[in-house]
């Protein structure tokens, strides 16, 4: 979460507030707002309150109509009634929900078999508050299983994690927060992911692990987690070094194993330890909730979990969170069995096929250039192309805007600086018609921006966000 400071200038402007928000009596219980910056005197009518919160947050956006998030933002009226009737169930007391604690297992039970693990009884797994959880707990397990491996010179060595610049932030935050040195492999020309072989030259014996993303944020390609790992086994027969990958697979890992059933990228490859995904993106579930698996208890040091009996019973815990509403948890399992394998396939699968449509739309309108198609992820990043000179792709972000689409433009990481792009993030929810509309607004907004002398976007790192 991003941190807030408190208000410039203190607000005590008495606002006026319709009389209609009030109960019977329209002229009666409220004829001033209540300040917004501290805690009123006393208390309101709960429509009242409703209504000032609700009218304020009509100036949000569209969730529907935003293309840089990757989160769900629609699922069925019978998921959002499970999930109203268990937002008042605590995770993490197992003792006292027993049923909802049984569900949080199977679902790690289920991903276990849907990413081949040798044998899905002995993975060991939990459920977290989204993805970047997951990573922090995956990365705690490597730095320790290093740490044990090293014991004769932990904590004298410094511990590293190797990865591509194209990691999303939580991975800077893991090395940051647990002192781990972060070792990044730079994008080259058009490779815009993780090389095998250049993270291969990165390891040395603090290497707690390599991280592989099967799907970035930046432009939506898998990396290459077979011939990472291969990398990996041919350092180990040089060297000895025997070094564990991680998969970040906080989108792919709930689109790969349906659509992409011949890629070989979990725990079919021995040196895969744990995966983590996003239950909140191509789970299908709002935020949040996301997964993180190990192999094997082996790969998950026992010391790390915690076991706790004051909230009744014996409570295994390995988390950074403790209470966290079960409300996400249910809805996942609830959306595995309402869809099985073969829903999930069909769902995906529109997804990509919507992505690939509106990639080659937006390519036959003539001032772009394309990535990626939405051919791995159903996500792709495109950008003008050079000949394009009187507007950016800033300017397309800001111009969309206006239209009430949300399409997050920035500039590539180390190495790339010098490209600059746009990313459209196809979910279940938008529809080959909402496709269609959106490449029909971008097509006429082009006759207004050739005409434009320059680009007219100064300020390109505050002029649109850059969302994971």
């Amino acid at each position: 979460m991003p941190l807030h400071q408190g208000p410039e200038k203190r607000d005590e402007r008495p606002m006026s507030v319709n009389p209609f928000f009030g109960e019977a009596n329209p002229v009666g219980g409220m004829t001033e707002a209540p300040p917004k910056h501290r805690l009123p005197d006393g208390p309101l009518p709960p429509t009242t309150a409703y209504q000032l919160v609700h009218d304020e947050l009509m100036l949000d956006g569209n969730a529907r109509l935003n293309l840089a998030t990757f989160v769900t933002t629609w699922m069925e009226p019978q998921a959002g009634l499970l999930m109203t009737e268990c937002r008042d169930k605590n995770m993490i007391d197992k003792d006292e929900y027993p049923r909802t604690a049984e569900l949080e297992r199977r679902c790690v039970a289920m991903l276990a078999d849907l990413w081949n693990a040798p044998d899905p009884a002995a993975a060991v797994g939990c459920s977290t508050t989204g993805s970047s959880e997951a990573c922090m707990l995956a990365g705690m397990a490597l730095k320790r299983r290093w740490a044990q491996r090293n014991a004769d010179r932990y904590p004298g060595a410094r511990p590293n994690l190797v990865m591509g610049v194209n990691v999303q932030v939580c991975w800077d935050k893991f090395c940051n927060f647990w002192e781990v040195e972060a070792r990044q492999v730079p994008m080259e020309g058009d490779r815009y992911h993780l090389d095998p072989q250049a993270a291969a030259e990165l390891c040395d014996e603090n290497t707690i692990g390599v991280v592989g993303i099967l799907g970035s944020t930046f432009d939506g390609s898998y990396e290459p987690i077979a011939d990472l790992c291969a990398a990996l086994d041919a350092l180990q027969e040089r060297t000895g070094l025997d070094i564990p990958v991680h998969v970040d697979g906080a989108s792919g890992a709930m689109v790969a194993p349906f659509l992409d059933e011949d890629l070989v990228w979990d725990f079919r490859l021995p040196r895969v330890s744990s995966i983590n995904t996003s239950g909140h993106k191509y789970g299908l579930v709002y935020p949040g909730v996301g997964w993180a698996l190990w192999r094997s208890a082996v790969e998950l040091p026992e010391e790390l979990v915690f076991r706790v009996n004051y909230l009744g019973g014996d409570m295994p815990t390995f988390a950074l969170n403790f209470s966290r509403p079960g409300a996400q948890v249910v809805a996942q399992y609830y959306t595995f069995l309402r869809l099985g394998r073969e829903g999930y396939r069909a769902v995906q699968q529109t997804t990509r096929d919507v992505a690939l449509g509106l990639s080659e739309r937006i390519e036959a309108l003539g001032d772009f250039q394309l990535l990626t198609r939405g051919d791995e992820l159903p996500v792709f990043a495109f950008t003008t192309k050079p000949d394009v000179t009187a507007y950016d792709v800033f300017d397309v972000s800001r111009r969309m805007r206006e239209r009430g689409w949300l399409v997050p433009a920035y500039t590539f990481p180390a190495n790339r600086e010098d490209l600059a792009v746009l990313r459209v993030v196809c979910r279940n929810g938008f529809s080959e018609d909402l496709a269609e509309l959106f490449a029909e607004d971008l097509g006429r907004l082009l006759p207004e921006l050739r005409m434009q002398p320059h680009p007219l976007t100064r300020d390109k790192a505050a002029a649109t966000g850059f969302h994971h």
